[in-house]
């Protein structure tokens, strides 16, 4: 929809997920939907003391801002908020947050799936585990779901 624009924010510090909605909602009668994707560090062995995220500042913001264009191009939002951080953060904590916001559900629910299946696929951000035990894991490689995710969304003849 002509007129939203999208905040993009990368940060090293948390962030307030209910603020965040409320940010994109106060005073606004024509928002019906909002539909949230906030993902956490996890640590599903027990083995991860935190999780290095790197970045190009810069290229990451406008990487995504242009990801976050094309989301409003393609559904009718009355809002969206997309928070990436970077630095170590550890397990529980948050990475990242996506807030969509339409006059209907599906197209907030569309929106934030097509803005969450980028970032994991496509967004420039480099992970390094740290472990409990002070040994690094090394860099994560990315999952072939992911991009598979990420290629459901391409328009004809992409």
């Amino acid at each position: 929809m002509a007129g939203v624009v999208p905040a993009i924010r990368i940060q090293r510090e948390d962030f307030d997920v209910a603020a965040e909605i409320a940010g994109l909602t106060v005073g606004r009668a024509d928002i019906g939907a909002v539909v949230t994707f906030s993902g956490l560090c996890r640590d599903e062995q027990g083995a991860l003391s935190a999780l290095e995220l790197e970045h190009y500042p810069g290229m990451a913001e406008a990487e995504i801002g242009r990801i976050a264009a094309e989301a409003t191009e393609r559904w009718p939002l009355q809002g969206l908020t997309v928070i990436h951080r970077h630095g170590k953060i550890a397990p529980g904590e948050n990475i990242v947050l996506v807030v969509a916001a339409s006059s209907h559900r599906q197209a907030a629910f569309e929106a934030a799936n097509f803005l969450m299946d980028y970032l994991k696929s496509r967004a420039p951000f480099w992970k390094k585990e740290h472990r409990s035990d002070g040994t690094e894991g090394g860099w994560v490689e990315a999952k072939e779901a992911d991009d598979r995710a990420a290629d459901r969304w391409k328009k004809q003849g992409e």
